[in-house]
């Protein structure tokens, strides 16, 4: 499996938390001897690379990095499909550049604003944390600078402009998604995900959409309002259609809205793109296991993490720094889900 395998994997296999192998990993102490060798032996049955404390003790500067991961109610982190490969490029960024990691995850609100204050703040080995998938709030942010520890937000966003991020090009990725669908003669155009107070990656998709209508002066705009952590948007979708028969295209703010919209028009009798098509967002596997597999806009999730590890990197060395942004761009994936507006409904 070589540089494939993640920590995930020797998690499952030696039935602990990621948390723990992280710990086994990089030789830090509380865990038991039983479970120590457990790990080490999953990892090795793994052919997953297991530094010796010699050579940890011969890292550079930036020596211990932790990784928090946000977590909602119903879905670990390694089962999501946007993060996963996140941490997956951070794990893999971190072991070619004998970086300890440090993993723990972070329960958020339905607004994925976090819930508590993660323990890793305190940990005297942490050089610097990378926080994935987290708003984080004044409130929280009064919470965590008395640590001063250095913060990267990686998919993350803060209303205290006091943090480096690394996003994705989500207003013009949602516009060129839409444009493209005017490019197919689709006038009547949907979204479905669109929260105008949501977390501000999915703000930013709302607003490429408005304003790729707006620039290709489509007037018309339809807007399936519903929070993706609650709601998958079948109803929503199907709601949406019956109040305006007259949308031949939807663009989804996920994979996981694409996909359910797909269920949902087709659960009303229509088929996709005869009748409808639909676009999505992320490019995670949701979108090929789709039927028709589903156009989408592809985000380089792993090259996110490898990204973020460089920051913080690069913060911790130029601490006096201007708070940087990194923006990972995207491209627009075409499959068999969008097609052209269907010829009874063309102006």
């Amino acid at each position: 499996m070589g540089d494939k395998v993640t920590i995930g994997d020797i998690a499952r296999i030696s039935n602990v938390s990621m948390s723990t192998v992280s710990l086994v990993l990089n030789n830090k102490p509380g865990v038991s001897d039983e479970t120590r060798a457990r790990v080490l032996k999953a990892a090795e049955d793994l052919n997953y690379p297991v530094r010796s404390a010699a050579e940890l003790d011969k890292c550079g500067t930036l020596r211990t990095i932790g990784m928090i991961v946000k977590t909602d109610p119903d879905l670990s982190p390694q089962a999501n499909p946007f993060y996963s490969k996140v941490m997956m490029g951070i794990e893999d960024t971190c072991r070619r550049s004998g970086i300890d990691l440090l993993f723990a995850t972070l329960p958020v609100d339905e607004n994925n604003c976090a819930v508590e204050v993660p323990q890793l703040l305190s940990n005297p080995n942490v050089d610097g944390l990378l926080m994935v998938g987290t708003f984080v709030d004044e409130t929280f942010n009064e919470l965590i600078a008395k640590y001063k520890t250095t913060i990267v937000l990686v998919d993350g966003y803060s209303n205290t402009e006091s943090y480096s991020t690394v996003v994705s090009d989500n207003f013009h990725a949602a516009y060129q998604a839409v444009e493209y669908l005017i490019g197919l003669g689709h006038r009547h155009i949907g979204l479905v995900g669109g929260v105008k107070d949501g977390y501000p990656s999915l703000k930013e998709r709302r607003n490429g959409y408005l304003r790729a209508l707006k620039d290709h002066e489509v007037a018309d705009t339809y807007v399936a309002n519903f929070n993706i952590n609650k709601s998958h948007g079948a109803q929503e979708t199907i709601a949406l259609l019956k109040e305006y028969p007259q949308i031949t295209a939807l663009f989804c703010v996920n994979d996981d809205a694409g996909s359910t919209a797909i269920r949902a028009v087709q659960s009303m009798g229509k088929q996709i793109p005869a009748d409808i098509s639909i676009v999505g967002y992320d490019d995670t596997y949701l979108a090929t296991n789709a039927h028709p597999a589903l156009t989408t806009v592809h985000v380089d999730t792993v090259a996110m993490g490898r990204a973020a590890v460089r920051l913080l990197a690069l913060c911790i060395e130029n601490p006096g720094a201007a708070r940087m942004t990194l923006t990972i761009h995207t491209r627009l994936i075409e499959r068999e889900s969008a097609g052209p507006v269907p010829q009874k409904t063309q102006l």
